[in-house]
């Protein structure tokens, strides 16, 4: 399959790895924050660590959007489910999130509540039509990738006069998340992350291109590099990554050049651009509140913003107790660092939201067997 199968060649995957071996310098370490699930799930199923020097640390960042998700919102979510009676529409991994008091959506659903999974925005709107006499919310989230299909969506219903659908708008954005986890002394209480270089997400940059991250490598002085979710990708990017560091470097590169450019998707950027506007601030799990991070709905599109049709409850959720999903988005630990991991968080029994998304970091270290490996070698 085209652009599958040839990024991951066994014999190509060594010669890589060689020339990371030989580009290293010894005595120095190297950590690179790869911000995107999808490149945390390419790094363990593939044994991208394994065939790294033992001083090149890849660090797990915030990379999913179920997972930075604060608590408060699902809480929000299930109290348009229960106390409004909407048909709430969602895709499945928020399904199972834990919210306060242990209650997910799918409990929710279980007690009566009308919460129905989806596929995509289309599938909600079709909703919408099959029940002009009920009201009908998407729950809208995700990074800049998952943006363009809901502002499609409310422009679809506002053309269709579709009156009974609105949106509870979610969306973040990348960029101001990365900035976050360098500068915020609020985010440094969990723990200091020593991060060298990032691996950009890709999805993502595919809709912003990489432009956006261009101010903040030369501000902070930490080198870009936009990587594919294939293994060779993930590698070529980290070799791109080490040569750049050695080399006193902080640039933006583009691993992912097959389907990122610097501009990224104009047409989707107008679009979101039309029915979206930045919010001041928005809680990510992990991160706290984070300026400017978050979009909300603009006032020409109000008839469609959930947050506004509906009267909803501000609150303040708490994390289970023990869970350590907030310093894990934030890198400060690692899935194994956390006690509940393995024993009574797992994926049938999730406490976190790191467990529950199909890209979570904890995710990853069950399905791989990660946390095996690492247990054996402290024992050996």
């Amino acid at each position: 399959m085209k652009y599958v199968d040839e990024f991951r060649q066994k014999d190509l995957a060594k010669g890589i790895a060689t020339a990371i071996a030989e580009t290293v310098e010894q005595g120095r370490d190297y950590h690179v924050m790869e911000f995107c699930g999808g490149h945390t799930h390419a790094i363990f199923r593939y044994g991208v660590q394994d065939l790294m020097p033992d001083n090149v640390h890849f660090v797990h960042g915030p990379g999913c959007p179920v997972c930075v998700l604060p608590i408060p919102r699902i809480d929000n979510a299930i109290e348009l489910a229960q106390r409004h009676g909407v048909i709430l529409c969602t895709y499945g991994d928020m399904m199972r999130v834990p919210a306060s008091k242990k209650i997910s959506l799918i409990k929710a659903k279980a007690a009566g509540a009308d919460v129905r999974m989806v596929y995509s925005t289309q599938d909600a709107l079709q909703i919408a039509r099959d029940n002009p006499d009920r009201e009908v919310v998407f729950f809208a989230i995700g990074f800049e990738t998952t943006t363009p299909p809901t502002a499609v969506a409310i422009k679809q219903a506002m053309a269709e006069e579709l009156k009974n659908f609105s949106v509870f708008c979610n969306h973040v954005l990348t960029p101001s998340a990365i900035q976050h986890i360098l500068q915020s002394p609020e985010v440094r209480e969990l723990g200091t992350v020593a991060i060298d270089g990032f691996l950009g997400p890709s999805h993502v940059s595919s809709i912003i291109g990489s432009a956006p991250y261009e101010y903040f490598a030369e501000e902070f002085q930490k080198p870009v590099v936009i990587a594919g979710f294939e293994p060779l990708d993930v590698m070529q990017a980290t070799l791109m990554l080490i040569r750049q560091i050695n080399e006193g470097r902080f640039e933006v590169e583009n691993e992912y050049n097959r389907v990122v450019s610097r501009e990224g998707n104009l047409k989707a950027q107008d679009l979101v651009a039309e029915v979206f506007e930045l919010r001041r601030a928005f809680e990510w799990r992990g991160l706290g509140e984070v300026p400017y991070s978050a979009l909300r709905i603009k006032d020409a599109f109000a008839a469609y913003d959930a947050e506004l049709r509906f009267e909803i409850t501000e609150s303040r959720g708490n994390d289970v107790k023990g869970c350590e999903c907030p310093a894990i988005l934030r890198g400060a630990k690692k899935p194994t660092d956390c006690k509940l991991f393995g024993t009574v968080c797992t994926p049938d029994n999730p406490q976190g939201s790191c467990m529950v998304s199909s890209e979570g970091s904890c995710a990853a270290y069950w399905t791989y067997g990660r946390f095996r490996l690492e247990k054996d070698s402290k024992v050996a």
